[in-house]
Formats: structure tokens, C-alpha cells, sequence
């Protein structure tokens, strides 16, 4: 237990911020993606969420969901997934407008990608929330992710379903599903 807390908050936040001053200095992609890996990885550490939220790492990873780099969206909504377990974080992704973004991982080709978008969006999910993380539009693609041949992907929408959704959203869904493909290959995200 000794090597549990070896590093001070000061040097943890040091040690921080020198992650994200590399990688804003950087100009190397992989460089980029090696950091911007370690930070989600740190972000699951609630030690660290203190240092994160004061060196902005929540806004670092939500630009992330819009960048063109798959593996920039991949560890920016993993850091989101991460994040979005603290309640101030959680906060911090809804003001800063992030359920969109999120949203729109799920369009993502990556499962990981699609895995941390969901779990996000249910961390996300509070009674002030709800009706844009469980949008028509969101429900109707985890209806179809609930079809998937992925059993990950497969399961984690029936969970979203069961414990973020009424049953008057998913028959509302479902409805205007009526006649649709129920394939959860390659389906873009429904536009309202």
C-alpha cells in the first residue's frame, strides 16, 4: 500500500500538466495520441480529477470528438467515459455542450469508441438530462445496437435501454422504426 500514493498532489498536477503542455506543444500526431491516451487512462483515477478539471482536460477531450484522427475521438471520449463518472465533470460535459458530441461518437466504426459513447451517455443521463440523452433519435440506435452481433456493444444497449429509457421511449422508437432495417451494421446515427 506504501507505492498507492508515492506522488504529492503537486507532483501529480505537475506531472499533469506536463502531459498537456506536450501535447498542445507537439506537432507529432503520434506524440499527440500517446498523450492524449495517458490522460484518459489518469482520468480513471479519481485522484486525478481534482488536476484534470483544473487543467481543462475536460474541454481537451471533448474537442477531441470532433477532430478527423479516430484515435483522437477514441481516447478523448474514453477520457469523457472516465470523467464523466465525478459528478462535477459530469456537470462540466453538459455545460460545456458536450451530449452532442458524445451522440455523435456513437456513429463511430470503432467499437470502443461506440462502448465509451454509450457508458458516457449513461453516466451523463440525470433527470435534467434525459431528454437529450435518450433523444428519440438515441434510442432508436440503441435499438439497433441491441441487434448487433457484438455481444459488448450488444448488451451495453440493452442496459442503456432498461436503466436510461422508458418504456414509452423505446415503443415510440420502435414505431418510428417501423419497416426500417433492424441491422446495427455499419448504420449511421438517426438525424431527427
Amino acid at each position: 500500500m506504501a507505492g498507492k500514493n508515492r506522488f504529492s498532489e503537486s507532483d501529480r498536477f505537475e506531472y499533469l500538466q506536463g502531459l498537456v503542455t506536450e501535447f498542445q506543444d507537439t506537432d507529432n500526431e503520434e506524440a499527440k495520441e500517446q498523450v492524449l491516451a495517458n490522460l484518459a487512462n489518469f482520468a480513471y483515477d479519481p485522484s486525478n480529477v481534482e488536476a484534470l478539471q483544473m487543467l481543462q482536460v475536460t474541454d481537451l477531450f471533448l474537442d477531441m470528438l470532433t477532430e478527423e484522427n479516430e484515435n483522437f475521438v477514441e481516447f478523448g471520449i474514453g477520457g469523457l467515459c472516465n470523467l464523466s463518472m465525478d459528478r462535477e465533470s459530469r456537470d462540466q460535459i453538459v455545460q460545456s455542450g458536450g451530449i452532442p458530441l458524445v451522440v455523435g461518437c456513437l456513429s463511430s466504426n470503432r467499437d470502443e469508441t461506440v462502448l465509451s459513447a454509450i457508458t458516457t451517455l449513461m453516466n451523463l443521463t440525470t433527470a435534467a438530462t434525459r431528454a437529450e440523452t435518450t433523444a428519440t433519435a438515441v434510442v432508436q440506435c440503441m435499438l439497433r445496437f441491441s441487434f448487433t452481433q457484438n455481444p459488448r456493444l450488444r448488451n451495453l444497449a440493452s442496459v442503456f435501454l432498461e436503466d436510461c429509457c422508458t418504456q414509452e421511449q423505446v415503443n415510440k422508437a420502435q414505431d418510428a422504426m417501423q419497416g426500417q432495417s433492424q441491422s446495427a451494421v455499419g448504420i449511421p446515427l438517426p438525424i431527427d
